[in-house]
């Protein structure tokens, strides 16, 4: 009952109240939101980028500043519209967003050096995202995700947020070396090899996901 619950209120949260989306990630992740996003950029390889579920366009925003060649999808609408109008807001005008689904990607082979996407839900280690993936990679393409954050601070607003994370499922409560585990057999069945890096920050612990292609085909 709850998990279908959760699933309604994350397709309304990015669908029909996504204009709502930047006030409530800062809110519930007490201000700390982009400084996890920010977490993946270290990670990125090559310049031709797609992001999976870009969201409001904060990643977009900061990728295109930098000169990357970065192609948005997201399967909402109302997101592709806050991006639009943040990106232009920017002064970014040449953008390239894309609404489609992660498991029929409108890409040709081996056209992305990295594909990433940050709080994905459960959709991205789908076994038919998964292979979608793969294939538009290019042969030592890397796949970079950020599934989790743990809240670890101890003031009354860091336990209420983590909380609030765990009936979310943004912080599973299994142990990370489970999460570890299933992650890593999902993508090794889909072909890749899979690292794990956690990353404290402002008293939380990023979880990040950087897989490579396994063949290098």
């Amino acid at each position: 009952m709850l998990h279908r619950i959760m699933r309604f209120f994350f397709y309304n949260f990015y669908h029909t109240y996504a204009w709502t989306y930047d006030f409530v990630a800062a809110l519930v992740s007490i201000g700390r939101w982009n400084d996890w996003i920010h977490t993946v950029i270290p990670y990125i390889q090559g310049n031709s980028i797609l992001e999976v579920g870009h969201g409001p366009g904060h990643l977009q925003d900061l990728l295109i500043a930098e000169n990357r060649l970065i192609v948005g999808l997201d399967e909402s609408p109302q997101m592709g519209q806050l991006t639009k109008r943040r990106l232009e807001k920017a002064g970014h005008f040449k953008k390239n967003l894309t609404c489609a689904i992660a498991e029929s990607l409108p890409f040709a082979d081996g056209t992305f050096d990295t594909v990433l996407s940050t709080f994905p839900t459960e959709y991205i280690f789908d076994p038919q995202t998964l292979s979608a993936i793969y294939r538009v990679l290019h042969k030592n393409g890397r796949f970079v995700v950020l599934p989790s954050v743990w809240i670890t601070g101890q003031k009354f607003l860091d336990k209420s947020a983590a909380w609030l994370f765990k009936i979310t499922g943004q912080s599973p409560s299994i142990s990370k070396c489970i999460i570890r585990d299933r992650i890593n057999q999902l993508l090794e069945e889909a072909g890749f090899k899979s690292k794990f890096r956690t990353i404290e920050i402002k008293s939380s612990t990023v979880l990040l996901v950087i897989a490579s292609k396994l063949n290098g085909l």
